[in-house]
């Protein structure tokens, strides 16, 4: 089980640490002690809370990339079948989906609750605006 520091918590959802003292004072997340006495909260509550509530989570990464198109997310689903996998991140509002094999889930230590940066190289992006007909106000 994934376990994570309130001030890792707090990093990962974009808010402060007394804002997730808060969240576990009130329930959100459920207080428990790692081996050192500090204060932690479950990986699997942080990604329902992510999901539910499309938390923007900051980049814990420290990487340095070319890649424009990263998603910081919380796993909130994974379905590991025979050679390959199925992983599921919420990334502030939006959801990311990864077909990998099990090998990597594996070797990258996957699991619900952890924190992922999802890295997007595409070669063709669409973008799209409203129709004539739509009732959106273009300026």
């Amino acid at each position: 089980m994934t376990m994570l520091r309130i001030r890792d918590a707090a990093t990962y959802l974009g808010v402060s640490d007394d804002t997730v003292r808060r969240l576990v004072d009130g329930g959100t997340f459920t207080r428990h002690d790692d081996e050192a006495g500090r204060a932690v909260v479950d990986g699997r509550e942080l990604a329902d809370h992510a999901r539910q509530r499309g938390a923007q989570l900051g980049d814990p990464s420290g990487v340095r990339s070319s890649a424009r198109n990263r998603f910081v997310g919380i796993v909130t689903d994974l379905v590991v079948d025979g050679v390959m996998a199925q992983v599921e991140l919420q990334s502030g509002p939006h959801r990311v989906v990864s077909l990998m094999s099990a090998e990597a889930v594996r070797d990258l230590g996957l699991e619900v609750g952890a924190v992922a940066v999802a890295s997007v190289k595409a070669t063709m992006v669409s973008v799209e605006v409203p129709g004539p007909d739509a009732t959106a106000v273009r300026e």
